[in-house]
């Protein structure tokens, strides 16, 4: 019996080793705020003040934003004015798809087939923000996202995203310079992430979207290299929500957006906006099935018992000659065999 608990014990301990292994990014993920990385407000100077000037510019003032065609819909047009009309002096270029695939036709061959296979033209938008980014340098905007004030503080970092909610980074709004380590992991880990998970939103967010980058970074922080700032550096600062959007001074405003979203997101953000309980339920439900699992392995190994007993007994019974009759009197010598 102890010999069956060792090995019932071990392979659930391999199994759970498995598992864990298998979602340990997404579960640092849970407790990962950010803040050691945090663009703090006393970092940032006031709109239009003389202090900015003082500020070094690693990133080239460049904005990116993408679309199918020119033709960017009304609901977007004002927040694309707000960045543009504040951004006089920066190169503004915008990524329709031809030109996204002309890109990574000329420039990253390597990934045109990938690039095309997309069953989401979504993810075809959040691969390309990655590579012009770690291409050309310069600040990614969604359409979705006006500007407040000028971006100019940000181009002091080498690279920075912005904090989501309930955990994680967005690819909303980055800024990066050229050939940023972080942004080069980026692109190099979209063909390895390049699954189909069958809920469309799932697939998006875990090939291309958040989801991805943040795993992608959690991992990036992990192997060491989200160290040292300035031009050469590999540290990817974190703009949270605060500087994000929340106040007259925060760098950017949201505007309605998020065409993309299926039906199937309607689960996945009541499930984002209850992850804590659904952790619990999940610990909760694996002590369950371990619990249920014991139980059948340990029923097995009683009926084998019981079974080999008597397998054996009747083995030994016959050899001594001893045999059912039957009746009150139950064994009796019915034959003895020479021994």
């Amino acid at each position: 019996m102890r010999r069956s608990l060792a090995v019932f014990l071990a392979v659930t301990g391999v199994i759970v080793i498995f598992l864990i292994h298998s979602v340990y990014t997404l579960l640092t993920l849970l407790v990962e705020d950010g803040s050691a990385d945090a663009i703090h407000s006393a970092e940032i100077p006031a709109p239009n003040s003389p202090l900015i000037d003082n500020m070094p510019q690693y990133i080239p003032k460049i904005i990116h934003q993408t679309y199918i065609n020119e033709s960017v819909p009304e609901i977007w047009r004002e927040a694309q004015r707000t960045c543009i009309d504040i951004h006089e002096d920066y190169e503004y270029k915008m990524w329709t798809d031809a030109k996204s695939r002309e890109l990574i036709a000329t420039e990253y061959p390597w990934f045109l087939t990938t690039f095309d296979n997309y069953s989401q033209p979504i993810q075809r938008a959040d691969a390309i923000r990655y590579f012009v980014l770690a291409h050309f340098g310069g600040v990614y905007i969604d359409l979705d996202d006006g500007c407040n004030r000028r971006l100019d503080p940000l181009l002091s970092y080498p690279a920075w995203v912005r904090r989501t909610a309930p955990t994680g980074i967005s690819n909303d709004a980055m800024g990066s310079i050229p050939q940023h380590p972080f942004f080069l992991t980026v692109i190099e880990s979209l063909r390895e992430y390049d699954k189909n998970w069958r809920l469309p939103y799932i697939t998006v967010m875990y090939s291309t979207g958040p989801l991805f980058l943040s795993v992608i970074w959690k991992k990036y922080m992990s192997s060491g290299s989200n160290i040292g700032d300035g031009a050469g550096g590999g540290r990817v600062r974190i703009l949270m929500m605060d500087e994000y959007n929340r106040y007259p001074w925060s760098f950017f405003s949201h505007h309605k957006g998020s065409s993309w979203h299926g039906k199937d997101a309607r689960l996945i953000f009541w499930m984002g906006s209850h992850w804590m309980m659904l952790t619990v339920m999940g610990f909760l439900l694996a002590g369950v099935v371990g619990f249920g699992l014991w139980w059948v392995w340990g029923r097995m190994l009683l009926l084998g018992q019981r079974r080999t007993k008597r397998r054996d007994g009747g083995v030994w019974e016959r050899a001594m000659g001893w045999g059912w009759r039957g009746g009150k009197g139950g064994y009796e010598l019915t034959e003895r065999h020479p021994v």
